[in-house]
């Protein structure tokens, strides 16, 4: 049985005013088959790099790697799927199925890497993730040279632009992996040891959980979670570019702070996050329907991100006060 908490009721009714909202301001505009469709394709890509944030910020770190991760693993597929010998000699299918291999196998090695800096060496996730967020946007500028790389097979391009059932399949594949994401998180071991990890690390290292398996393990699956957002956008949009994707970490932060993870670790549902997207592209697709430029953009989602934090600061310090005065009271 799904709980339903308070949080994730106050996220319904977000949702809510911000559609009531639209509608009031755009109407036809915004409420058309045409729109949703593309905002449909639009969201998955940016919703597994949220959910790769989102995991990270459970285990108390946090991931800035994930667009260096996904363009170079978009890159490398990319060079796969242009390389006109491997497509004369192993064929069109074996080369796609090898990219689509490619692109997340580098993306699982990527989010490796990190949580062996976060978890084994112990380097504080933040710095660790910068080190490796310049690591591999310079990969990639130093194997494209800063050119994008195009030309895909006709074949490749259905992965991020064919419907089933009139649905975007990107975003049927994003809502079947947010499902096995988040029922793994509440029912298996490593889902109960990445709650206990970011809740309190010396307490989880001291109860016998695995704490370092633990974080490896979820910056990888993180960094697969950038190799199917890197997968269906050089599908979606024919090319793959090292400065793809620019804006989505700002928003991924604000996507997951919103979405009701905490910060600091140890809190907050997949369910919560997928909400936090659903409400964030609605925002996004009304800002194109007026015209906002991104610069305007990035301003409101820093105001969003900076009121959530301190929305979260305050209620947060007064459970800890109201927790205080209840103990002492015993």
């Amino acid at each position: 049985m799904v709980k339903i908490s308070k949080e994730m009721i106050i996220l319904f009714v977000i949702f809510a005013i911000v559609l009531v909202g639209i509608a009031i301001l755009l109407g036809g505009s915004f409420y058309n088959s045409r729109n949703f469709v593309s905002m449909g394709f639009q969201i998955p890509e940016f919703g597994f790099l949220a959910l790769a944030m989102s995991l990270a910020m459970l285990t108390g770190g946090i991931d800035l790697s994930i667009i260096g991760n996904m363009n170079l693993s978009g890159i490398l597929a990319a060079l796969i799927l242009t390389n006109q010998s491997l497509l004369s000699t192993a064929g069109t299918t074996v080369t796609v199925v090898l990219a689509i291999l490619v692109a997340l196998l580098f993306g699982l090695i990527c989010g490796a890497l990190n949580g062996i800096l976060i978890g084994y060496i112990r380097i504080p996730a933040m710095l660790a993730t910068i080190g490796t967020m310049l690591f591999y946007t310079g990969v990639g500028m130093a194997i494209t040279g800063g050119r994008g790389v195009v030309g895909f097979p006709e074949i490749f391009m259905l992965f991020g632009n064919s419907r089933f059932l009139g649905l975007p399949i990107p975003l049927l594949i994003m809502f079947i992996i947010f499902a096995l994401v988040a029922l793994a998180l509440e029912h298996t071991v490593w889902g109960r040891s990445v709650y206990l990890v970011g809740n309190n690390y010396i307490a989880a290292l001291f109860s016998g959980v695995r704490t370092t398996k633990t974080i490896i393990l979820t910056y990888m699956i993180g960094g697969l979670m950038c190799g199917f957002s890197a997968l269906i956008l050089i599908s979606r949009v024919n090319s793959a570019r090292i400065g793809y994707g620019d804006t989505y970490l700002l928003q991924a932060i604000l996507v997951s702070v919103m979405g009701g993870i905490n910060p600091e670790g140890g809190s907050g549902k997949v369910l919560g996050v997928l909400l936090s997207i659903l409400i964030l592209q609605s925002l996004s697709s009304s800002f194109t329907l007026f015209a906002i430029t991104p610069y305007a953009r990035g301003l409101i989602y820093g105001l969003m991100l900076l009121i959530i934090m301190i929305v979260n600061y305050v209620y947060g310090e007064g459970s800890k006060r109201s927790l205080r005065k209840a103990k002492i009271k015993q």
